[in-house]
């Protein structure tokens, strides 16, 4: 059977750091010592400390971390994902 996505109105905004869009910070090297995600354009971000750190959203998934040029969206339900700017405009068109 094929499906067509069902049409929801969203909140959603690209992902800005110094925000609070994110639910956390995870480091670096817990990200790549356990091999979760492809580690390609993570967003990196570098503190006093030196300590290299990445921001995530967490939802009924798991942690999603983001990459550059996401959009978080936020659902009625509070519901929030990652959607990429790559995929961003061919799914979720601007209401007025």
């Amino acid at each position: 059977m094929k499906y067509i996505r069902s049409s929801i109105e969203v909140e959603a905004a690209p992902y800005e750091l110094d925000k609070g869009m994110e639910d956390g910070f995870m480091p670096w090297t817990s990200i790549v010592t356990n091999g979760w995600i492809s580690t390609e354009k993570l967003i990196k971000i570098t503190r006093e400390d030196g300590v290299v750190v990445c921001p995530f959203i967490q939802n009924r998934r798991g942690m999603i971390f983001l990459r550059e040029g996401d959009y978080i969206i936020t659902e009625n339900d509070h519901e929030r994902h990652v959607c990429g700017k790559d995929k961003f405009h061919k799914r979720y068109h601007e209401v007025n």
